[in-house]
């Protein structure tokens, strides 16, 4: 063993580089019961460099290739290249983010992406802050909106507080519940709003809501209103909702993890239209946009809130005499102390390829999301859950043959529920394809293909990766599905 591991450091590129090529499979799938038997993990003992490498290799062996373009398990995929060379950088130094005397150029870094990144939403003159993705962002925005309203919550806390409600749409991302718990609300304060057929919240039925909270003399805090849901990528009417927000005097946040990279394409930021109105909103450059996990900012309105509402004033580590102007020093407005780099991250890329570059990738992945969608539209034995691309989300059933041409009864339908998850083991067992699946609503489960801007995928690819689950689906029979 090497004291200070730098011999074997030298190693690991070269490691990484071989299970990323397109040789190395997408997936050496095994269950849970077999990889244990395979790897090696215990840590109790020392082990020489030789052991450690075999270790490592097998640990990639079985790890899923997430920069292919046959990864679409998740809203995320393939990283920016000049991404992952600033998270390398990021790890090499080891900076964390809380104050300027620690993290210099970092920090002016990330006040530069979060002025950038708000003008771009329309919301400039606010502020910011890089979090470790969209749950905690959105956690950020409920706790600023609830300081708002009821200041003395940060030292009484919620016990001399009215009782609270959030509106959230059916088909929103399940952080609001988990925000609600944590945040000491309770899941019930969470009053869930029915959507139309597009996956779009139902504008009235809020207002109605709004309306009849207030009656019972309870406080409506916040609406989270949704720009790319996690299944449809559907964008909520987001003006109808500003309006709303503003008639009853409630915080509008944006969840925008998804569906926010689109502000960064000349042909499709107007799908955002509304956004600009929002008092805080949530944004992940990891999902769409590729850049290395993780790496999440949280936009607030009205500057100073962020330190209002966090601030705990530590004077070890936060002090006020200090020999430089520690107005830049951020970290007391998070909620973590140790705070990675992320921004630099996301800065490496923006540096490289400037706003015009970003829009081209935004573009494309649109393109390349439409182009399926017509695809499925026109094969057999596919059929879209919505024709309509709001994000670059292409959700659809694969009916295999003999299903086709029968009565949709309830019945067929439980089949066809059981059919999509016999396909999905399928492709990921023989490593063609990995592709999430869900039910919504009243739609039994379907596959969800969502496009990212890396890896750049062609139009060939999207027809192998259709091709390949016409196959598994042509494959099952109905013994293997009793």
């Amino acid at each position: 063993m090497d004291l200070n591991g730098h011999t074997f450091l030298a190693k690991v590129l070269n490691i990484v580089n071989e299970n990323k090529s397109e040789n190395s499979p997408l997936i050496d799938f095994k269950h849970p019961h077999e990889l244990e038997a395979i790897l090696d993990l215990d840590v109790s003992k020392g082990c020489t460099d030789a052991e450690l490498e075999k270790c490592v290799r097998e640990v990639l062996q079985y790890s899923v290739k997430t920069d292919r373009a046959t990864f679409k398990n998740q809203l995320y995929g393939g990283m920016d290249p000049y991404g992952l060379s600033g998270a390398w950088i990021a790890e090499a130094f080891n900076t964390s983010q809380y104050t300027f005397e620690v993290a210099p150029a970092f920090t002016l870094i990330e006040l530069t992406m979060i002025r950038h990144i708000s003008r771009l939403f329309g919301i400039s003159g606010g502020d910011g802050i890089f979090s470790p993705g969209g749950s905690m962002s959105l956690f950020y925005s409920i706790v600023a909106a609830r300081y708002k309203a009821f200041p003395e919550v940060k030292s009484k806390g919620m016990r001399a507080l009215p009782d609270m409600v959030l509106f959230t749409s059916e088909d929103s991302h399940y952080s609001i519940k988990k925000a609600a718990h944590w945040l000491g609300f309770g899941t019930e304060s969470v009053r869930v709003i029915k959507t139309n057929a597009r996956g779009q919240m139902l504008v009235d039925e809020l207002d109605s809501e709004l309306q009849k909270e207030r009656s019972l003399g309870r406080y409506p805090l916040l609406v989270n209103a949704t720009a790319g849901t996690t299944v449809l990528g559907a964008i909520d009417d987001l003006p109808a909702i500003a309006e709303l927000c503003k008639k009853y005097g409630v915080w509008m946040h944006v969840d925008a993890c998804w569906g926010g990279s689109l502000i960064l394409s000349s042909k499709y930021k107007h799908t955002l239209s509304g956004i600009e109105s929002a008092d805080s909103m949530s944004w992940n450059p990891h999902k769409m946009a590729g850049a290395p996990l993780q790496c999440s900012v949280a936009l607030v309105r009205e500057r100073g809130l962020l330190h209002a509402a966090n601030a705990a004033a530590a004077t070890y580590l936060f002090h006020r005499d200090r020999f430089y102007d520690t107005r830049y020093d951020t970290g007391d407005k998070s909620v973590q102390c140790g705070r990675k780099i992320d921004a630099f991250k996301l800065w490496m890329m923006w540096k490289a390829r400037g706003d015009s570059g970003l829009c081209l990738l935004a573009d494309y992945t649109m393109s390349i999301a439409q182009f399926c969608l017509q695809s499925v539209s026109t094969r057999p034995g596919f059929r879209l859950v919505s024709d309509t691309l709001q994000c670059p989300n292409v959700c659809f059933w694969y009916i295999p043959t003999f299903m086709r041409g029968a009565e949709e009864d309830a019945g067929w339908w439980e089949l066809m529920h059981k059919i999509t998850p016999k396909i999905k083991e399928l492709l990921t067992l023989s490593s063609r394809l990995m592709v999430a699946y869900s039910p919504l609503r009243e739609y039994k489960n379907f596959f969800r293909m969502a496009f990212t801007f890396h890896p750049v995928v062609k139009e060939n690819q999207v027809l192998e990766m259709l091709q390949a689950i016409e196959d598994c689906g042509e494959s099952i029979t109905m013994p293997m599905l009793l």
